[in-house]
Order: structure tokens, then C-alpha cells, then sequence
């Protein structure tokens, strides 16, 4: 049974990297340093970053990082099912290390991307279509206001 990273609490950035570089190695990837930084990342922010956002972040820590390497990266992550790539903004990709089965909410204000918890029956289950020999992703977005930009508006 495959871990929900979204339970798992940190002690410290030690043990954060101890859990990135076993994910990778778990879904057969190869843990570089750039890698683990990029998985690390991914654990640690639950914001749903774009490639910008993490090449930013991670660029003073790594000199040597590149876009590209970035780019790199979340598609081998993405396409070994260690990380989800959603299409919720059309603007750009976004990231989500969290893979146990959600939604997501994205606030049309703000742009902010927030988790939604389903059981996992909504994305499979009675609803499955039936021609579908393996679902290999199911993804749900629901678009809005979030009770943060709403309360502003109401002030």
C-alpha cells in the first residue's frame, strides 16, 4: 500500500530529505541531487508551485540548476507517477507531490491552488467507465472564490 505523504509529519529538513530520496527510489528514479531538491520541495510546499515558482526557490540553494533541468525532472516525476501534474490553470502547469487520490480548488482571485479530500471512491469505483481496463489518472477541479478573497470582498 502506497504511503500518503500527506500524513507524514517532518522532524526536521534531514528527515524531509530522507523521505524525498525514498520516494524517488520507490518509484525507480534515480535520486540526483537535483532530484531530491526538486521532491523535497514538492513535500515541503503544498502550494501546488508552477516550474518557475520551484526553479526560484531552489536556484539560490543549487547555482548550477537550470529551467530546463527543472522541466526535466517534473516530467520523469510525473511520468513514474511519484508526483501529479495539473492542468488546472491554463496559464501554467503546477506541481502537487501529494499523489494519494484529491481534488483541488483554485481561487479565480487570488490563483491559489488548495487540496480538496475525497474519499477515494470519487475517482474510482461505481463511476468507472466501462471500457476502462486501468485508470492511470482521474483528476477533478473545482473553480471559485476562496473563503480568504471572499471575507475581503465582504469588508
Amino acid at each position: 500500500m502506497k504511503t500518503s505523504l500527506k500524513r507524514l509529519h517532518f522532524h526536521n529538513s534531514r528527515s524531509i530529505m530522507k523521505v524525498a530520496k525514498e520516494h524517488l527510489e520507490r518509484f525507480g528514479i534515480r535520486p540526483s541531487v537535483q532530484r531530491v531538491a526538486v521532491m523535497h520541495y514538492l513535500l515541503t510546499h503544498r502550494t501546488h508551485p508552477t516550474v518557475d515558482e520551484i526553479y526560484t526557490s531552489l536556484a539560490a540553494e543549487i547555482p548550477t540548476l537550470s529551467r530546463t533541468t527543472i522541466y526535466n525532472t517534473l516530467r520523469i516525476l510525473h511520468e513514474s507517477g511519484a508526483i501529479l501534474m495539473l492542468g488546472i490553470d491554463s496559464a501554467n502547469a503546477r506541481f502537487d507531490g501529494y499523489t494519494s487520490p484529491h481534488a483541488h480548488f483554485m481561487c479565480a482571485s487570488c490563483g491559489k491552488v488548495y487540496d480538496v479530500d475525497l474519499d477515494d471512491t470519487a475517482f474510482v469505483g461505481r463511476n468507472t467507465p466501462r471500457n476502462a481496463a486501468r485508470i492511470t489518472d482521474a483528476q477533478l477541479y473545482y473553480k471559485g472564490i476562496c473563503a480568504d478573497c471572499e471575507a475581503k470582498k465582504a469588508n
